[in-house]
């Protein structure tokens, strides 16, 4: 069955024109050149990028989107829109292209798409728009029509690393125009900037028309004003009216957020205000928005859904199940739910799996019981088979907007997957999840809250309980099988310490809190005590220089005598450091053998002197004699004073260290020790792993046959899967056999957009040499993340070395 068909079941025509028209340089497109659809106008000419929601009701949906590029900048801008059913069923994927105009030509004719849908069933559709090089939307203008009535746009860029702002920009002087918003409850300020000679001041309304204050506009084309909190909000949304349509407007709960908005990240506004429906109240209300599973013929089974509450009162839903193809046996768990504010609840339904070959189709709605005007609702499709995600991939994994492991493969994790997995000396495997760990006993995964489970402090310490916060993802065992991990109690770091298989804890404080990594098994480490300790504390920035940061670097090594343990003072390290971090890759910074220590790490350098990138060094500390080396610098990694370019170090079975640093879009590069276990008798000459490749992030592990493992992101053009030639960011593979080089990356993962990515990956292996790959896919597009409830972390293992990959 067609996945449109399943997933969606409401799409009886989908319709779509994209064309091409000739017209004057100019962002205004005339009523002339845009026939109106289904008899609305929405003359809408914007910058940025994001999309819009419809609250859509049964009948024809015609969306048309509208672009035009500024040709400001070289290179290519075509604006990618996807049409999206309430279960997040793709229904048309269109790319408006570019232009070909030349660099400084001015706005260049407009592209249109004309995306039309039968609507079977009341639910939130969605319109995502992205465009190829240039996430912000600053070379592009765009519009879009509807014959919808209550729709939202939501204004949402790709990120900066800085505080999240989604300004407003209008484009279409020529016209008159509104912004129309929901006040925040506390007082907020309204900026305008960029406004045309002429217009001298910008009145607001509230939702009746009634004037509630004129902003003036000064002789720079700015206009401000700060609305306090007596200001009544009886009726909205309010309405700010732009006398011409060219502006750039951020409002404090709008476009920008501060501490206690209720909606902090949901950009919303319309320009019409019959438009405005209460998306931000009932954002999540229902999610997965699908879920796909299979099994055997009469099988039972049940899915998990969430019922979440965004307003800041209680809500009861309702709840119902739909047939779009004809019923068929489903249990629900629950028929009204009632919700705190903020709270999220879990529903089931249960299913019966149809005969072999069949499909069965049901839609879950939810309803606000206080608001039968907002509708939507999410699907189970139930298949009968085996599920494709139970069988090793087809590499590389091509992750399609809305369409990721489960849409496409039925993937249903067999086990937690909230962080990477890590396991004890018998191999049985721990996660952490939250503030619990969990571990697999008896063919069972077993959780220990750390708020309850430590039952000794050690010496005494501030911070409760109750506050316990595990700081770390990493799991580590020493040749005892003790487990051990880092937490927080308050502002106080602590190693926790359990010789009883994660069920109680003993937490050893280790004074002020700031970063740690902790030695976890990569291959062939295993501490005969306790794991050493780095910490890394952030004593300066540089305003000039981003990624520049300074940390001291601390190491600790405890020791265990009786199964109590003695933590022992922090030794200095560095006072340059860069830093330890667990970001992506999350790559080992310690391992051990016998008494040796060895750490790495890298500095950051005065930017006025030239460097090849950050020099990263290694170093090792005696146990027995408690000296640290001098430190023995190995390589460099571009580009230099980067936070990025954190290295990682690890063993094979003879003892031999491998060595890889960082960088930031550039290739890693590899050393590898002279002789076994030792980091102070030479190194082979740091070599790039690949030429030409733009890496970042490591993770690298070293299997039984002492091959090295490693996972990074990598950013590719290719037109096999973006045929507008943008970057994009993947997750790759590359290893080194002994004695060999290292072999061309490999391309694990594909992502569903264009431009910046990330994948929170981290790479594990347990003890007996299978390859474990947690990771979790990031958009830089704030309208495809935000859409999401929760995160999508999955889980991918490869037991034969590399070669071949499953979802687990």
């Amino acid at each position: 069955m067609n996945r449109a068909l399943a997933c969606c079941l409401l799409t009886t025509t989908v319709c779509l024109t994209v064309r091409a028209e000739t017209g004057p340089a100019s962002p205004t497109t005339s009523k002339e050149e845009s026939p109106s659809v289904g008899g609305a106008t929405v003359d809408l000419a914007m910058g940025g990028t994001g999309g819009a929601y419809f609250l859509a009701s049964p009948g024809e949906l015609v969306v048309e989107v509208v672009k035009r590029d500024r040709n400001r900048r070289g290179g290519r801008r075509d604006l990618r829109a996807i049409l999206v059913g309430p279960d997040r069923c793709v229904l048309r994927d269109v790319t408006l292209p570019d232009d070909d105009q030349p660099k400084g030509s001015g706005v260049g004719p407009p592209r249109r798409a004309r995306l039309s849908t039968h609507v079977r069933s009341k639910g939130v559709y969605g319109l995502n728009v992205t465009v190829s090089g240039d996430r912000y939307g600053d070379d592009v203008v765009w519009g879009f029509r509807t014959n919808c009535p209550r729709y939202l746009i939501e204004t949402s860029r790709g990120h900066r690393d800085e505080r999240h702002s989604e300004p407003i920009v209008l484009l279409n002087r020529d016209r008159p125009g509104d912004v129309c918003f929901v006040p925040r409850k506390g007082a907020f300020d309204v900026e305008v900037a960029g406004l045309p000679k002429g217009v001298k001041d910008l009145p607001v309304y509230d939702a009746k028309g009634a004037l509630i204050e004129t902003i003036e506009v000064g002789a720079d084309g700015r206009a401000a004003h700060t609305f306090e909190p007596d200001t009544h909000r009886d009726a909205v949304p309010w309405r700010l009216h732009l006398p011409k349509q060219q502006a750039t407007v951020q409002i404090d709960g709008v476009t920008r957020w501060g501490r206690g908005d209720l909606y902090p990240d949901l950009s919303y506004w319309t320009p019409e205000p019959s438009s405005w429906f209460p998306l931000r109240t009932y954002r999540w209300i229902l999610t997965p928005y699908n879920k796909t599973v299979y099994g055997r013929p009469g099988d039972s089974g049940e899915v998990s859904f969430k019922v979440h509450n965004n307003a800041p009162e209680p809500k009861t839903v309702q709840l119902c199940a739909e047939f779009p193809e004809g019923a068929w046996p489903v249990r629900l768990s629950a028929e009204r739910v009632e919700v705190r504010p903020g709270q999220t609840k879990e529903v089931t339904i249960g299913y019966t799996v149809p005969a072999k070959g069949a499909t069965r189709v049901c839609h879950l709605r939810a309803t606000p019981a206080d608001d039968a005007d907002f509708s939507t609702y999410s699907t189970l499709t139930v298949k009968a088979g085996i599920a494709p995600a139970t069988r090793p991939l087809s590499m590389p994994l091509v992750l399609k907007p809305y369409e990721h492991e489960n849409e496409q493969f039925g993937y249903v994790p067999d086990g937690p997957v909230d962080w990477e997995r890590y396991f004890d000396l018998d191999n049985r495997p721990f996660v952490r999840s939250g503030s619990k760990i969990l571990a697999r006993r008896d063919g069972q995964w077993i959780s220990t809250d750390l708020r309850t489970a430590v039952t000794s402090r050690v010496p005494e310490f501030g911070g409760t309980p109750s506050e316990a916060t595990i700081t770390n993802t990493k799991i580590a065992f020493d040749r005892d099988n003790d487990l051990y991990l880092m937490a927080t109690f308050g502002s106080q770091a602590a190693l926790l310490h359990s010789n009883d298989g994660a069920r109680t804890f003993s937490a050893y404080g280790l004074g002020r809190s700031g970063g740690f990594d902790i030695e976890q098994f990569s291959g062939h480490n295993v501490p005969d005590g306790p794991p050493a300790i780095l910490r890394s504390v952030r004593t300066a920035s540089d305003k000039k220089l981003r990624w520049r940061t300074i940390s001291t670097l601390e190491l600790f090594v405890p020791r265990k005598d009786n199964g109590r343990l003695t933590v022992g003072d922090p030794i200095l390290v560095s006072r340059q450091s860069l830093g330890v971090g667990a970001h992506s890759g999350v790559p080992s910074a310690v391992v051990s053998r016998g008494d040796k220590v060895h750490m790495i790490w890298a500095e950051a350098t005065d930017p006025k002197i030239k460097v090849p990138g950050v020099p990263t060094y290694v170093t090792t500390y005696d146990r027995k004699t408690g000296v640290l080396k001098e430190p023995v610098l190995v390589g460099y990694g571009a580009p230099p004073n980067d936070v990025h370019n954190r290295p990682c170090i690890t063993m094979d079975s003879q003892g031999f260290l491998h060595v890889l640093t960082g960088t930031h879009g550039q290739p890693f590069h590899y050393a590898r020790s002279l002789k076994a276990n030792d980091a102070h008798s030479g190194w082979t000459q740091a070599e790039p792993v690949g030429r030409g490749l733009r890496q970042t992030y490591i993770g690298l592990v070293c299997g039984p046959d002492d091959t090295l493992h490693l996972v990074f992101r990598l950013w590719r053009h290719d037109p096999k899967y973006f045929a507008s030639g943008a970057t994009f960011a993947t997750l790759a593979y590359q290893r080194k056999r002994p004695g060999h080089g290292w072999e061309p990356p490999r391309i694990l993962i594909v992502p569903p957009l264009s431009e910046y990515s990330i994948f929170y990956h981290r790479l594990t292996i347990d003890r007996k040499g299978r390859l474990l790959l947690s990771y979790d896919y990031w958009s830089t597009y704030w309208f495809y993340r935000t859409d999401h409830f929760g995160r999508r972390r999955a889980l991918m293992t490869s037991s034969d070395g590399g070669e071949t990959w499953k979802l687990e």
